[in-house]
């Protein structure tokens, strides 16, 4: 599906550049002024330096920002209460007026997570994203249903028919699709047309171009993923160094251009010089 998802989304582009126009026209057009983005970073498991890291989105006009949990059942306790202080140094950090999310990358159990939720209940997430593994939709269910936090997902499901059943089984409150993961551009906008009729807002995972086209055109995605430009460690931050035209944020937000046809990106060739490319 990814190896699909590369080839329609390459496709959606030659076509918009063919007609002369942005990727999110072809689909039906501006929904928002702006897309509202999400500082998507807080690695970070030193206080100090978290705080300051979510100071500083705060400052740059961010109204929402996303932390990692940096701890799992094997860490017992005391790991549950360093996750805890994670969450609470960031919505100190931030106060009660900016979103704060959490991602626990698939690596909590089930018991596990009953037993965190409450704990993360006094500081008002806006969601917790795959707090188990993406196959234990049952799981998802039953978290959905005793907690008061909104739970997120998706971004581990490859095909139309996975999510249909997540949404059948009223498994997630947030829609976290990739569409360089589930077919494409084609495929994403099937994928958001059938959330909104169970009324399960998409927030793509990761951001960038591909997504920034179809959160663009749709009502029913309210804000996008944004990694902040940082230098390159985990390989999120690559894009920002392989292409030209990404947008960048400013005061929470990002736009596309009307007049730049297509996707908007070309291949940096100085980032062609500073990485070796392997074939």
């Amino acid at each position: 599906m990814v190896a699909i998802s590369a080839v329609d989304i390459a496709l959606w582009d030659i076509l918009g550049q063919s007609a002369k126009q942005p990727v999110y026209r072809l689909l039906g057009g501006r929904t928002k002024p702006r897309i509202p983005v999400y500082a998507s970073r807080l690695y970070s498991v030193e206080l100090e330096e978290l705080a300051a890291e979510a100071k500083r989105y705060k400052e740059q006009g961010y109204k929402a920002m996303k932390l990692r949990f940096g701890w799992g059942p094997t860490d017992g306790a005391a790991g549950m209460q360093r996750n805890l202080a994670l969450v609470r140094t960031v919505r100190e950090a931030v106060g009660e007026d900016v979103d704060v999310m959490a991602d626990a990358y698939m690596g909590w159990t089930l018991d596990y997570a009953k037993r965190m939720l409450p704990l993360l209940e006094p500081f008002h997430l806006r969601w917790l994203e795959e707090p188990v593994i993406p196959d234990d939709v049952h799981g998802y269910v039953d978290l959905k249903a005793r907690a008061r936090i909104p739970i997120a997902g998706g971004e581990h499901e490859f095909s139309l028919y996975g999510f249909r059943d997540l949404l059948e089984a009223r498994a997630v409150d947030y829609l976290q699709f990739d569409t360089n993961r589930v077919g494409g551009i084609s495929q994403a906008r099937k994928i958001s047309a059938m959330a909104e009729a169970y009324s399960i807002p998409v927030i793509p995972h990761a951001g960038q171009m591909h997504n920034y086209h179809v959160v663009m055109a749709s009502l029913n995605c309210p804000m996008a993923e944004y990694f902040p430009i940082v230098d390159v460690e985990v390989g999120n931050e690559l894009f920002w160094y392989l292409f030209e035209g990404e947008p960048k944020a400013k005061d929470g937000y990002i736009d596309l251009d009307d007049r730049v046809p297509g996707l908007g990106l070309r291949i940096s060739a100085q980032g062609l010089e500073n990485f070796e490319i392997i074939e």
